[in-house]
């Protein structure tokens, strides 16, 4: 398989405040246990099918070390098992800005945290195929 698709590049990442502030304004909301996908269908041709902002909240982990480790593990699975949704992608002609945020109460284990974004990927892929085929079945 090519190496290059397990990156995460920095045009890959949603840094725009005001696109954030839009997606939590105006996007829809997926729950796969520990995360929260905060998602908004994207007009705009980007250069990859899904930018992605990835957060940990501070009430749970009041210590920013904590908080850094938590996403630094998130990004790396992520960029591991993202590929699955950008084919689903890709095949819907969809492209996405989405935010992951974690929602748990422990530091995760990297294997267990792997298989949990094996699952969101799963899930969410699922789940945007109803949403997609209800809206234009209306």
């Amino acid at each position: 398989m090519d190496n290059s698709k397990f990156t995460f590049k920095k045009k890959e990442k949603l840094c725009s405040r005001k696109v954030i502030s839009h997606l939590f304004e105006n996007g829809n909301s997926f729950y796969s246990e520990p995360f929260r996908v905060q998602w908004l269908r994207c007009d705009d041709k980007l250069p990859f099918p899904v930018l992605t902002a990835i957060s940990v909240g501070k009430k749970s982990f009041p210590e920013a070390v904590s908080r850094n480790r938590i996403k630094r593990l998130i990004r790396e699975v992520w960029r591991l098992n993202k590929q699955h949704l950008y084919l689903h992608l890709k095949q819907m002609n969809l492209q996405l800005y989405i935010m992951i945020i974690y929602s748990g109460k422990k530091i995760p284990e990297y294997n267990e945290l792997d298989r949990q974004m094996r699952k969101l990927v799963e899930s969410f892929s699922a789940h945007l195929k109803t949403v997609i085929q209800n809206n234009y079945s209306s």
